[in-house]
Protein backbone atom coordinates (compact mmCIF):
# COMPACT_ATOMS: atom_id res chain seq x y z
CA UNK A 1 0.00 0.00 0.00
CA UNK A 2 2.67 2.49 1.03
CA UNK A 3 4.24 2.14 -2.46
CA UNK A 4 0.98 3.28 -4.11
CA UNK A 5 0.76 6.56 -2.20
CA UNK A 6 4.55 7.15 -2.55
CA UNK A 7 3.39 7.22 -6.22
CA UNK A 8 1.13 9.75 -5.32
CA UNK A 9 3.46 11.77 -3.63
CA UNK A 10 5.56 11.94 -6.53
CA UNK A 11 3.03 13.11 -8.63
CA UNK A 12 1.85 15.94 -6.86
CA UNK A 13 5.24 16.88 -5.45
CA UNK A 14 4.82 16.36 -1.91
CA UNK A 15 6.77 14.09 0.77
CA UNK A 16 5.25 13.27 3.80
CA UNK A 17 7.28 12.78 7.25
CA UNK A 18 3.96 10.66 8.44
CA UNK A 19 2.90 8.80 6.20
CA UNK A 20 0.17 7.45 7.81
CA UNK A 21 -1.36 10.62 8.02
CA UNK A 22 -1.57 10.35 3.79
CA UNK A 23 -3.02 7.14 3.76
CA UNK A 24 -5.68 8.08 6.59
CA UNK A 25 -7.10 11.03 4.52
CA UNK A 26 -7.94 8.79 1.78
CA UNK A 27 -9.67 6.04 3.92
CA UNK A 28 -13.06 6.68 4.07
CA UNK A 29 -15.67 5.52 6.78
CA UNK A 30 -17.19 2.57 4.55
CA UNK A 31 -13.35 0.97 4.20
CA UNK A 32 -13.52 0.09 7.19
CA UNK A 33 -16.67 -1.32 7.76
CA UNK A 34 -15.47 -4.19 5.37
CA UNK A 35 -11.89 -4.15 7.28
CA UNK A 36 -12.45 -3.45 10.47
CA UNK A 37 -8.67 -4.61 11.74
CA UNK A 38 -7.02 -1.71 9.71
CA UNK A 39 -4.68 0.37 11.73
CA UNK A 40 -5.95 3.54 10.67
CA UNK A 41 -9.41 5.68 11.45
CA UNK A 42 -10.89 7.15 8.71
CA UNK A 43 -10.70 10.71 7.76
CA UNK A 44 -13.26 12.68 9.02
CA UNK A 45 -11.42 14.40 11.70
CA UNK A 46 -8.87 15.71 8.80
CA UNK A 47 -11.60 16.37 6.22
CA UNK A 48 -12.80 18.64 9.43
CA UNK A 49 -9.45 20.34 10.12
CA UNK A 50 -8.65 21.08 6.17
CA UNK A 51 -11.65 22.69 5.71
CA UNK A 52 -11.03 25.77 7.94
CA UNK A 53 -6.90 25.60 6.34
CA UNK A 54 -8.35 25.51 3.11
CA UNK A 55 -10.91 28.52 3.71
CA UNK A 56 -7.85 30.41 5.44
CA UNK A 57 -5.72 30.30 2.61
CA UNK A 58 -7.77 31.11 0.24
CA UNK A 59 -9.57 34.04 2.12
CA UNK A 60 -6.11 35.41 2.96
CA UNK A 61 -4.80 35.24 -0.95
CA UNK A 62 -7.79 36.79 -1.82
CA UNK A 63 -7.49 39.62 1.17
CA UNK A 64 -3.50 40.18 0.12
CA UNK A 65 -3.79 40.41 -3.25
CA UNK A 66 -7.21 42.22 -3.84
CA UNK A 67 -7.01 45.05 -1.81
CA UNK A 68 -9.52 47.15 -3.72
CA UNK A 69 -12.11 44.21 -3.70
CA UNK A 70 -15.14 44.48 -1.16
CA UNK A 71 -15.95 41.70 1.34
CA UNK A 72 -18.84 40.70 -0.32
CA UNK A 73 -17.25 40.35 -3.72
CA UNK A 74 -14.19 38.27 -2.11
CA UNK A 75 -17.09 36.07 0.02
CA UNK A 76 -18.92 35.42 -3.16
CA UNK A 77 -14.98 34.48 -4.83
CA UNK A 78 -13.89 32.38 -1.98
CA UNK A 79 -17.37 30.57 -2.15
CA UNK A 80 -16.71 30.02 -5.96
CA UNK A 81 -13.18 28.30 -4.91
CA UNK A 82 -14.12 26.00 -2.14
CA UNK A 83 -17.23 24.64 -2.95
CA UNK A 84 -17.42 20.66 -3.67
CA UNK A 85 -17.75 20.80 -6.98
CA UNK A 86 -14.59 22.65 -7.96
CA UNK A 87 -12.64 21.14 -5.37
CA UNK A 88 -14.12 17.32 -6.22
CA UNK A 89 -12.86 18.13 -9.85
CA UNK A 90 -9.39 19.32 -8.81
CA UNK A 91 -9.23 15.86 -6.48
CA UNK A 92 -10.06 14.56 -10.04
CA UNK A 93 -7.74 16.10 -11.55
CA UNK A 94 -5.06 14.73 -9.47
CA UNK A 95 -6.60 11.32 -9.47
CA UNK A 96 -7.42 10.77 -5.91
CA UNK A 97 -9.79 8.40 -6.29
CA UNK A 98 -7.44 5.67 -7.59
CA UNK A 99 -5.89 6.26 -4.21
CA UNK A 100 -9.26 6.15 -2.34
CA UNK A 101 -9.76 3.23 0.45
CA UNK A 102 -13.00 2.77 0.05
CA UNK A 103 -16.07 -0.25 0.30
CA UNK A 104 -16.57 -2.35 -3.02
CA UNK A 105 -20.64 -0.53 -2.47
CA UNK A 106 -18.98 3.20 -2.28
CA UNK A 107 -16.22 2.12 -5.40
CA UNK A 108 -19.47 1.15 -7.26
CA UNK A 109 -20.66 4.44 -7.32
CA UNK A 110 -20.37 7.51 -9.75
CA UNK A 111 -21.66 10.87 -10.47
CA UNK A 112 -22.33 13.12 -7.67
CA UNK A 113 -21.47 10.82 -4.76
CA UNK A 114 -18.51 10.21 -6.08
CA UNK A 115 -17.83 13.60 -6.54
CA UNK A 116 -18.69 14.46 -3.04
CA UNK A 117 -16.29 12.14 -1.61
CA UNK A 118 -13.54 13.73 -3.65
CA UNK A 119 -13.96 16.32 -2.23
CA UNK A 120 -13.96 15.37 1.28
CA UNK A 121 -10.96 13.24 0.09
CA UNK A 122 -9.41 16.76 -0.87
CA UNK A 123 -9.91 18.17 2.64
CA UNK A 124 -8.85 15.83 4.29
CA UNK A 125 -5.68 15.83 2.65
CA UNK A 126 -5.18 18.91 3.27
CA UNK A 127 -5.79 18.70 6.69
CA UNK A 128 -3.15 15.83 6.38
CA UNK A 129 -0.51 18.23 4.97
CA UNK A 130 -1.07 20.71 7.19
CA UNK A 131 -0.49 18.44 10.32
CA UNK A 132 2.57 17.18 8.78
CA UNK A 133 4.10 20.08 6.49
CA UNK A 134 2.95 23.30 8.45
CA UNK A 135 1.26 26.21 7.15
CA UNK A 136 3.63 26.93 4.03
CA UNK A 137 2.97 23.96 2.40
CA UNK A 138 0.03 23.60 2.28
CA UNK A 139 -0.27 26.73 1.19
CA UNK A 140 1.55 26.21 -2.08
CA UNK A 141 -0.13 23.18 -2.74
CA UNK A 142 -3.83 25.13 -2.11
CA UNK A 143 -2.10 28.18 -4.56
CA UNK A 144 -0.60 25.93 -7.42
CA UNK A 145 -3.38 23.35 -7.56
CA UNK A 146 -6.47 25.52 -6.78
CA UNK A 147 -6.27 28.88 -6.14
CA UNK A 148 -4.86 28.59 -9.73
CA UNK A 149 -8.34 28.52 -10.84
CA UNK A 150 -9.10 31.47 -10.12
CA UNK A 151 -8.39 33.32 -12.94
CA UNK A 152 -10.92 31.00 -15.38
CA UNK A 153 -13.43 31.70 -12.19
CA UNK A 154 -13.67 35.42 -12.83
CA UNK A 155 -13.13 35.03 -16.46
CA UNK A 156 -16.52 32.84 -16.76
CA UNK A 157 -18.30 34.96 -13.90
CA UNK A 158 -18.80 31.46 -12.40
CA UNK A 159 -18.87 33.20 -9.17
CA UNK A 160 -22.24 34.57 -9.47
CA UNK A 161 -24.31 31.85 -8.44
CA UNK A 162 -27.99 31.25 -8.51
CA UNK A 163 -28.36 32.04 -4.93
CA UNK A 164 -26.43 35.33 -5.27
CA UNK A 165 -28.73 36.38 -8.62
CA UNK A 166 -32.06 35.00 -7.21
CA UNK A 167 -31.22 37.25 -3.87
CA UNK A 168 -30.44 40.01 -6.13
CA UNK A 169 -33.63 39.93 -8.34
CA UNK A 170 -35.87 39.37 -5.27
CA UNK A 171 -34.55 42.29 -3.69
CA UNK A 172 -35.04 44.41 -6.98
CA UNK A 173 -38.31 42.98 -7.25
CA UNK A 174 -40.00 42.74 -4.21
CA UNK A 175 -37.74 44.17 -1.83
CA UNK A 176 -36.77 41.63 0.40
CA UNK A 177 -34.47 38.90 1.18
CA UNK A 178 -35.70 34.81 -0.59
CA UNK A 179 -35.24 32.47 2.19
CA UNK A 180 -35.60 28.37 2.16
CA UNK A 181 -36.59 25.79 3.61
CA UNK A 182 -36.51 22.03 3.76
CA UNK A 183 -39.60 20.53 1.77
CA UNK A 184 -37.99 16.96 2.54
CA UNK A 185 -35.72 14.86 3.22
CA UNK A 186 -34.66 11.01 2.81
CA UNK A 187 -32.34 8.36 1.88
CA UNK A 188 -29.39 6.86 4.12
CA UNK A 189 -26.92 9.06 6.81
CA UNK A 190 -24.42 8.23 4.17
CA UNK A 191 -26.47 9.76 0.97
CA UNK A 192 -29.02 12.21 1.87
CA UNK A 193 -30.96 13.63 -0.55
CA UNK A 194 -32.71 17.12 0.72
CA UNK A 195 -35.70 18.49 -1.56
CA UNK A 196 -35.13 21.90 -0.61
CA UNK A 197 -37.57 25.12 -1.46
CA UNK A 198 -37.20 29.07 -1.87
CA UNK A 199 -39.97 31.24 -0.45
CA UNK A 200 -40.38 35.25 -1.10
CA UNK A 201 -42.71 35.52 1.97
CA UNK A 202 -45.08 33.06 1.76
CA UNK A 203 -45.07 32.26 -1.96
CA UNK A 204 -43.06 28.94 -2.92
CA UNK A 205 -40.84 30.22 -5.79
CA UNK A 206 -38.56 27.71 -6.97
CA UNK A 207 -37.24 23.78 -5.59
CA UNK A 208 -34.12 21.89 -5.75
CA UNK A 209 -32.83 18.52 -4.81
CA UNK A 210 -29.85 17.60 -3.72
CA UNK A 211 -27.35 15.28 -2.38
CA UNK A 212 -26.90 18.47 -0.04
CA UNK A 213 -28.49 21.44 1.11
CA UNK A 214 -26.31 23.73 -0.55
CA UNK A 215 -26.85 21.97 -3.99
CA UNK A 216 -30.53 21.75 -3.29
CA UNK A 217 -30.76 25.32 -2.44
CA UNK A 218 -28.62 26.09 -5.75
CA UNK A 219 -31.04 24.21 -7.62
CA UNK A 220 -33.83 25.74 -6.27
CA UNK A 221 -32.83 29.44 -7.03
CA UNK A 222 -31.94 28.46 -10.16
CA UNK A 223 -35.17 26.88 -10.64
CA UNK A 224 -36.91 30.30 -9.41
CA UNK A 225 -34.87 32.80 -11.44
CA UNK A 226 -35.84 30.31 -15.20
CA UNK A 227 -39.71 29.95 -13.32
CA UNK A 228 -39.79 33.60 -13.22
CA UNK A 229 -37.90 34.58 -16.35
CA UNK A 230 -35.58 37.29 -14.44
CA UNK A 231 -32.20 35.46 -15.65
CA UNK A 232 -31.13 32.84 -17.74
CA UNK A 233 -28.51 30.85 -16.03
CA UNK A 234 -25.97 29.12 -18.23
CA UNK A 235 -23.98 26.64 -17.86
CA UNK A 236 -20.51 27.12 -17.26
CA UNK A 237 -17.38 25.32 -16.80
CA UNK A 238 -14.01 25.21 -15.68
Amino acid sequence: MMEKFTELEKKIGVSFENKDLLIQSFCHRSYLNENQDFYLGQNERLEFLGDAVLELVVTKYLYTNYPDRSEGELTNWRAALVNSKVIGETAEELNFYDYLLLSKGERRGNGKARLYILADTFEAFIGALYLDQGYDEVRKFIEEFLISKLPRILELELYKDPKSELQERVQEEVGVTPSYKVLEEKGPDHERHFLMGVHVEEELIGEGEGLSKKEAEEKAAKDALETKKWVKIKKKSL
